[in-house]
């Protein structure tokens, strides 16, 4: 069988859709191939902030940046992975690639205009209107394409309900001290309630959910061909470049020529079982927050195309410590944790007791931390240490905050208890005295709002991830009232950064710098522009959805033609 295009895009996440929007937007004929039967990958699960210093948005609220500015930041977080030419290209086109959805399609952001940047000591660095997230979208607009959207990831929703970062999560974790947040909370958990009985599932779309829901209809409505269900097997080449792909259809192999080109944007290598050995430390305990899927289908055929894996990088992936968890049903699952460790009140210690980062640091940097810290031949684990107020007030990992019990986690032992710290220490397998002398230490410090030790709470980015409640230091606090809690966590990713060495057009390049005519690369398949670091939230899609719209640009002779 036989199918002809102008461009071939294989896999549906934000770099994917992003190029076969913007390449059906500018005239071609548009193929997108997703090997699973529903769309989003990883995206889908993600909290959908996008990284995309300078938009439209940031200077329509006031913020009107030095253009230099976010590229003195990059060259300093990045140092000797700091690559010019597509640094360049992303801080370029990222606020041209939000002008055009935002203006042109279904997918309208909201801006994060008090969301710093992670290293805020560092020379340009923001403090707020970088960040981008999707807008709320409204499942049922999506008729019949609700199908092809990937659910939420259990456990990082609640019932099935997405929550987003910002006023909507503040108001789930303040709704038993706020009539005005029990009022919000009361209104989202009827509507879902309504949406479960009615739909089957939620249709208050948030994060990346919103983000994969407003592309999908965007594909749509520009004329995007979707084919689920239908893995790429291999590339097809002709002389000079690539000329298309073979796609596993239910009948049968089906060549597909494409006459502009292939994307390759199936999600990295997060579940390349020996990829992973090769190039990650501690491949043993490593657990991803990554869709199933995601095997490394867009490296292999790049490389069968001649491209090169970039092994260069400060990092293979995107660090997240995870724990592990064990549902009543049986089944189990991978929780991330990335707010909760910055709340004032909570620590990480390793199995000697004592503290080994700074735990409202990024969620990158703990990983890093922590696999630097454990001694050879040890698993890298760490606790995360509370105490009842913490734990009611916050949560601590797959536990909610009150009033939703927490006796099926300590059944499970997911959490860990114990009337004093000694107590718990024997609960976790931690050293007693070690825990108890890093308690008094951090607990003599927290009267007076201190971390001498690694100075929780000293930049913007900590201070936004902390509790305004708490004085002198939003992000420190006494761990003080029993009973005491622990959750075990270890190194985990959201993904890869290692992907295939490209140009600053998103071409894949060969094992001598030469671009692969026809082949694109876009998302985790690409090597990260950020070089293997972690600068701010929203890293990850901010390129993917960047480099998928150059891709298709220049795929339709259009990359220097767009304007802001």
């Amino acid at each position: 069988m036989r199918m002809d295009c102008d461009l071939l895009v294989i896999g549906s996440g934000a770099a994917g859709l992003s190029a076969a929007v913007t390449a059906a937007h500018h005239g071609l004929d548009v193929v997108l191939a997703e090997k699973e039967p529903v769309l989003g990958g990883t995206t889908a699960w993600s909290g959908g902030w996008i990284f995309a210093p300078r938009t439209h948005l940031a200077r329509a609220a006031g913020i009107d940046e030095d253009p230099d500015a976010p590229r003195r930041y990059l060259r300093a977080v990045l140092g000797p992975n700091f690559d010019p030419a597509l640094v360049e290209a992303f801080l370029t086109y990222a606020p041209r690639m939000a002008a055009f959805f935002d203006r042109r399609t279904a997918l309208q952001f909201q801006p994060g205009l008090h969301i710093p940047d992670t290293y805020g000591h560092q020379p340009g660095a923001g403090t707020g209107g970088r960040s981008l997230i999707a807008a709320p979208y409204d499942g049922r607009r999506l008729g019949r394409l609700i199908g092809l959207l990937r659910p939420p990831l259990r456990e990082t929703s609640f019932l099935g309900m997405t929550i987003q970062a910002g006023p909507d999560l503040r108001a789930f974790l303040t709704a038993t001290r706020s009539a005005r947040s029990l009022l919000h909370v009361t209104r989202r958990l009827g509507r879902h309630v309504w949406d479960l009985a009615r739909h089957r599932r939620g249709m208050q779309l948030r994060n990346g959910q919103a983000l994969v829901a407003r592309l999908l209809v965007s594909a749509q409505a520009a004329g995007v061909r979707i084919m689920a269900e239908t893995p790429a097997l291999r590339l097809l080449q002709a002389e000079g470049g690539v000329a298309g792909a073979v796609l596993a259809t239910r009948g049968g192999e089906m060549a597909v020529h494409a006459r502009r080109g292939v994307v390759l944007a199936t999600g990295g290598f997060p579940h390349d079982r020996d990829r992973v050995r090769r190039l990650f430390l501690a491949a043993g305990h490593h657990r991803t927050l990554a869709v199933p899927s995601a095997r490394g289908d867009g490296l292999r055929m790049g490389e069968e195309a001649g491209g090169v894996q970039a092994l260069d990088l400060a990092s293979p992936g995107a660090w997240c410590p995870v724990s592990r968890v064990a549902w009543p049903d049986g089944t189990g699952g991978t929780f991330p944790h990335i707010i909760d460790r910055g709340k004032p009140g909570l620590i990480a210690v390793l199995a000697d007791g004592r503290r080994f980062c700074n735990e409202g640091l990024g969620y990158h940097d703990f990983v890093s931390d922590l696999l630097a810290a454990t001694p050879p031949g040890r698993a890298p684990e760490a606790w995360l240490i509370c105490d009842h107020r913490f734990l009611r007030r916050f949560g601590l990992g797959i536990v909610r905050p009150a009033p939703v019990p927490i006796r099926p986690w300590l059944a499970s032992a997911y959490l860990r208890r114990g009337d004093t710290p000694e107590a718990l220490a024997a609960a976790c397998g931690i050293d007693p005295h070690g825990l108890a002398e890093t308690l008094r230490r951090w607990n003599r410090d927290a009267a007076e709002g201190r971390d001498p030790d690694f100075g929780r709470g000293t930049t913007a980015y900590m201070r936004l991830q902390g509790d305004p409640e708490q004085r002198p230091n939003p992000c420190v606090a006494p761990i003080l009232r029993a009973p005491f809690y622990a959750v075990q966590v270890g190194p985990g990713s959201f993904g890869t950064f290692a992907g295939l060495r490209t140009d600053a057009a998103a071409r894949v390049l060969d094992r001598v710098g030469r671009p692969i005519a026809g082949l694109y690369a876009a998302g985790t398949d690409m090597a990260s522009v950020m070089g293997g670091h972690y600068p701010a939230g929203g890293i990850n899609l901010g390129p993917a959805l960047t480099f998928g719209h150059i891709a298709a640009l220049h795929a339709a002779d259009a990359l220097d033609k767009e304007l802001p």
